[in-house]
């Protein structure tokens, strides 16, 4: 289906409405300047013919002192009230821009995953950041020019006409006849501004990926391919750019061609007034310092229509995005959250993204009070549980429920105030470690962040800190190692003390020593909790209540550690794969599994389970 794009006045409406509509007293009075500067502007080109006829012409010493004083009080005028009009004026487009940015971001994160897979982070910031300034650039100058210029414009031309029209008329004569071209040069800017605007996301989504990949840029030296191919958007976004320069100069240009060709009839027409004494000098000097000034805001309001185009562009773009609907919303009634420790129930779940599906009737139960682990290959759904938990989607069929209530029906606050969130991307801002721990809130005392630090094992690092808690973090934790960034994680979740514990791959990125600590601290912070752990190492969940093996969006198994392992399947493929290294089954717990499965042998040595575990997984 062609897109169809919103006209200009469907856009300046939108803008109004939602953002301008709020300044109007501020915009009376900045128009009243307007109204004030404008004004002056044709006293000025009015002064001129006493200036010429009285005081040059004639001689008039008595002229010259309330001409000349009567010119300082429109100059100081004019400048009074141009410095208020732009005050204000650069107020109203701050304040609205900062609103519009404000509204578009609330907007975005309240988006679902769905819509973020879609739309990267670049291009997201290219909208917030650079399209808002486009805009508020454009609105500036078209209030600008729709206000001072055209006011100026309109009371030149009525000086013109008061002094005659026939010339004024001789003057405009090429008027009507750019409307065509000016229109056709409309829509080449608008076109082309579109492509920029959309090469300019490009390049930032690419700047993002950059800085963010750059260790492993680095590591497959890449720097070269990687600056190569942001040379190549920067040449195309810079020829977008130049073309969209190009419709708007355009535009002004031929305000000056037509300048040119009625001058040149004024001269020729009432230059031959004037040599036969039908026109005073000073009806000349009034009527072309009138002109004269009448086309420097035609210009800049010629300029504005093609700036106007450019921002149209970015403006359509915003809208859609306010537009966009937001597909996981609060409960118009909500129910209470559950309280306790409550269970997780998914009963015939589905979901597709696309056309790919991802769960398939996903049913199981997770025991309250208890750890259950989700485990399987990649691809097999199991983040995609911890989503639909928390709401971060919906799910197309079934129901997930939460102490026996459905999450569609709970308060989103509510909902996720029951989840504690620990995953192996430990997310930190570039603020100092405790406002990363407290991550707002002022009602924790000394005593009571002492205890989730020690807790945490966050306190075991904290004295090689220069500042101690009050040490900026970098951006996402850089300044922090993979183990001290989870501990940080865990210290934000023992904070919140919230009822389930969502453990996503906690520890997969962890050298052997850190994982020792930090799973540690991950005990400690499941006991009496309601616990879901996504784990591919499996040492981390032996001790699971319930282990349930997923399976292209299904549970094709569940049970202990034990009992998976003794009845074979996906999950004892899995433990071969981890636990032998290529002689030795490397796993004390392992033996009590195989001695289940071979009861003929129980009374064996560990070392005679192992040659039989050998045997099995050779």
């Amino acid at each position: 289906m062609k897109k169809t794009h919103a006209s200009s006045g469907e856009l300046m409406g939108w803008l109004w409405n939602n953002y301008l509509r709020r300044h109007i007293p501020l915009l009376g009075i900045a128009i009243v300047f307007m109204l004030l500067e404008g004004s002056m502007v044709g006293a000025i080109s009015y002064m001129m013919q006493p200036m010429f006829d009285l005081v040059f012409v004639q001689g008039n010493s008595s002229a010259l002192g309330w001409v000349s004083a009567t010119f300082f009080v429109i100059f100081c005028v004019r400048g009074l009230a141009g410095m208020c009009q732009k005050i204000l004026l650069t107020r109203i487009s701050q304040e609205s821009a900062a609103h519009m940015r404000l509204d578009l971001l609330r907007r975005l994160i309240r988006q679902d995953t769905a819509f973020h897979q879609t739309h990267p982070p670049g291009f997201l910031i290219q909208r917030v950041q650079m399209d808002v300034n486009a805009v508020n650039d454009v609105w500036r100058a078209i209030i600008t020019g729709a206000g001072r210029d055209t006011i100026s414009l309109f009371i030149l031309i009525g000086v013109a006409i008061s002094i005659d029209w026939r010339w004024t008329a001789v003057m405009l004569i090429g008027l009507p006849m750019l409307m065509l071209p000016i229109a056709v040069l409309q829509r080449y800017v608008r076109k082309k501004a579109a492509q920029a605007r959309d090469l300019g996301a490009a390049l930032a989504t690419r700047l993002d990926e950059v800085f963010h990949g750059i260790v492993p840029i680095k590591l497959n030296s890449l720097e070269e391919y990687q600056a190569d191919r942001f040379q190549g958007l920067t040449k195309t976004y810079v020829r977008s750019e130049v073309r969209a320069s190009f419709g708007t100069a355009g535009i002004t240009a031929m305000i000056d061609v037509m300048a040119g060709v009625g001058f040149m009839g004024v001269l020729l027409y009432g230059g031959a007034e004037i040599i036969a004494g039908e026109k005073t000098v000073g009806q000349f000097m009034s009527f072309f310092t009138a002109i004269a000034l009448a086309f420097d805001p035609m210009r800049r309001l010629a300029a504005v229509s093609g700036i106007w185009q450019a921002a149209a562009a970015s403006l359509e773009r915003l809208k859609e995005l306010m537009d966009a609907p937001i597909r996981v919303l609060s409960p118009e009634n909500p129910v209470a959250a559950p309280e306790g420790l409550p269970a997780i129930d998914f009963d015939k779940v589905s979901l597709n993204y696309g056309d790919s599906p991802v769960l398939r009737a996903l049913t199981f139960r997770a025991e309250p009070g208890k750890t259950t682990a989700l485990v399987g290959a990649s691809g097999a759904g199991k983040s995609t549980v911890f989503n639909l938990l928390t709401r971060l989607v919906d799910p197309q069929e079934g129901a997930v429920r939460v102490g026996g209530t459905e999450v569609r029906n709970i308060d989103m606050a509510e909902l996720r105030g029951l989840y504690s969130v620990v995953s192996q991307e430990a997310l930190l801002f570039d603020e100092t470690l405790r406002e990363n721990i407290l991550l707002g809130r002022d009602d924790v005392s000394d005593e009571q962040l002492q205890r989730v630090l020690e807790a945490s094992h966050v306190a075991d690092f904290l004295p090689k800190l220069a500042d101690g808690l009050d040490t900026l973090v970098g951006p996402r934790g850089s300044a922090l190692s993979g183990g001290q960034r989870q501990r940080v994680v865990i210290a934000r979740a023992l904070l919140r003390n919230t009822p389930v514990l969502l453990l996503d791959e906690a520890t997969s990125a962890l050298d052997a020593q850190s994982e020792k600590v930090v799973q540690s601290a991950l005990d400690r912070l499941a006991g009496g909790r309601t616990t879901l752990v996504i784990a591919h190492r499996l040492s981390t969940i032996r001790n699971a209540d319930k282990i349930l093996v997923m399976d292209r969006g299904q549970v094709v198994d569940e049970g202990t550690h034990d009992e998976l392992l003794a009845r074979g399947g996906i999950y004892a493929d899995l433990y071969r794969l981890q636990f032998q290294d290529g002689k030795t089954i490397i796993d004390p717990v392992g033996t009590a599994a195989l001695a289940a499965r071979f009861p003929e042998n129980s009374d064996r040595p560990p070392s005679i389970l192992r040659r039989i575990g050998r045997k099995l997984f050779g």
